[in-house]
């Protein structure tokens, strides 16, 4: 484990190696849904028109489609690493944390996905 000294024992150890990554994704990820959010709600303010052919004709474009999509892959990515440590942190069982991350790593592909078809069908053709 070490040398026997302070930092000797702690070497290696800790939230220095994994954590920091999971705290910079989170961290660059709310980054990304600040400005992504930004943009989604100067849009919709200089839209006027809350209708479905306004807003199926705005999320037409390839910006604002690329936005959206964008912004539900950040969102989606952002929650599953929050609700993530909030399990890693209480859950104490292995065998119910390992049946929770499984659930939420489903949960989140599907409603993802579910959300960028969504995008997407309204984006190409307006048939969601």
């Amino acid at each position: 484990m070490g040398n026997g000294t302070p930092i000797g024992r702690v070497r290696g150890l800790g939230t220095a190696h994994e954590g920091a990554h999971h705290w910079m994704v989170q961290r660059f990820t709310a980054i990304g849904n600040l400005v992504l959010m930004s943009y989604l709600v100067v849009s919709f303010a200089l839209l006027g028109d809350f209708g479905y052919a306004s807003v199926t004709k705005w999320l037409s474009t390839p910006i604002a489609a690329t936005a959206v999509i964008l912004l539900v892959i950040s969102t989606f990515w952002h929650a599953r690493l929050g609700i993530q440590v909030v399990i890693e942190d209480y859950m104490v069982d292995a065998g119910t944390k390992f049946a929770c991350i499984a659930a939420l790593n489903l949960a989140i592909i599907g409603g993802g996905a579910f959300a960028i078809f969504s995008a997407a069908a309204l984006a190409f053709g307006g048939n969601a």
